[in-house]
């Protein structure tokens, strides 16, 4: 990580506010890695202009370099972490099993020209063991959160330190997790965040599979069977566009990416976009088609979101 590191991360925010005064042959872009909140927050407050934040957990993919490259067209700083947050895990096994690809991550962001990555421990996040818990309502009862109890309350408390810690004109997250954004929507609303939510479109593969850090621990036959969820996605899509009964779209699409071998599915829901609660055939408006499945002992989601008029 030493390689990363940048002596003063405040020359970035001098330059950037003055470019004006420096040769843009001298201003500094190199990675600044800053690693407790007290570092960063010295940085945060010698700077006054936009910053974009990306929030990862990294093992980073083409999925999260294009959320950089969006907010370093957007914002005079760019900021990305990198933190695998314990407590939005039900599953230890998935816990110790993610992939902590740092080196790797820091060589990666400091090619597409991110400025600062904020890496804390998880002792620098929780110095205290956190008792506060977030409810959703509705939200956090279907999907994600009825398979994974508990989970969205994690992923508001991180969610919740880190825009304090970086306190971001932009922040922006990926669709793959659509329901992850709309919990964040509710946070931010709810709480009166000062920021704006970027919502990007989700990167995928050329076969069609979505960029997901999970993708690295697919057993090469079951990752050439994961893009049948994408593809299952899209024809569930063009069967309701058809006007096929949606009950019966959601029972076709279950079948088959059961009968793959190895392959178990946890939802496949149709439901609306807004709220993900479920939709009747006279459903008219933005629609949701979520999935998740394990492939193996990994677990993929994905989504598409479109438009049903009468």
């Amino acid at each position: 990580m030493q390689n990363y590191i940048k002596k003063s991360p405040f020359s970035i925010a001098f330059a950037k506010q003055n470019d004006s005064f420096v040769p843009k042959a001298l201003i500094p872009y190199s990675l600044v890695v800053l690693n407790t909140i007290s570092d960063f927050s010295s940085f945060r407050n010698s700077f006054s202009d936009s910053i974009g934040f990306v929030p990862t957990m990294g093992a980073l993919h083409e999925g999260h370099l294009s959320l950089i490259r969006k907010s370093k067209k957007e914002n005079m700083i760019t900021v990305c972490s990198i933190f695998v947050n314990p407590i939005q895990f039900n599953n230890q096994e998935d816990f110790d099993k993610y992939p902590n690809t740092l080196h790797q991550d820091l060589a990666l962001l400091e090619a597409v020209g991110c400025d600062v990555v904020f890496v804390p421990s998880v002792s620098e996040m929780y110095q205290t063991k956190h008792s506060t818990k977030f409810n959703f309502g509705a939200l956090e009862l279907v999907m994600e959160g009825s398979f994974r109890p508990g989970h969205f309350s994690g992923v508001a408390i991180v969610v919740s330190k880190f825009f304090n810690i970086v306190r971001p004109t932009v922040a922006y997250f990926g669709q793959k997790d659509l329901q992850q954004t709309l919990v964040v929507k509710q946070l931010v609303a709810d709480l009166g965040f000062q920021l704006k939510l970027d919502i990007v479109e989700t990167a995928r593969e050329k076969d069609g599979l979505a960029m997901s850090s999970r993708n690295l621990r697919l057993q090469p036959s079951l990752r050439a069977e994961a893009p049948l969820l994408y593809s299952e996605l899209v024809k569930a899509k063009n069967k309701i566009l058809k006007g096929e009964s949606i009950e019966m779209v959601s029972i076709l699409a279950k079948h088959s990416i059961n009968a793959i071998r190895n392959v178990k599915i946890e939802y496949f829901e149709i439901a609306n976009a807004a709220t993900l609660q479920p939709i009747k055939n006279n459903f008219n408006g933005e629609v949701a088609i979520c999935v998740a499945a394990f492939f193996g002992d990994v677990r993929l989601i994905d989504n598409i979101v479109f438009t049903k008029d009468a």
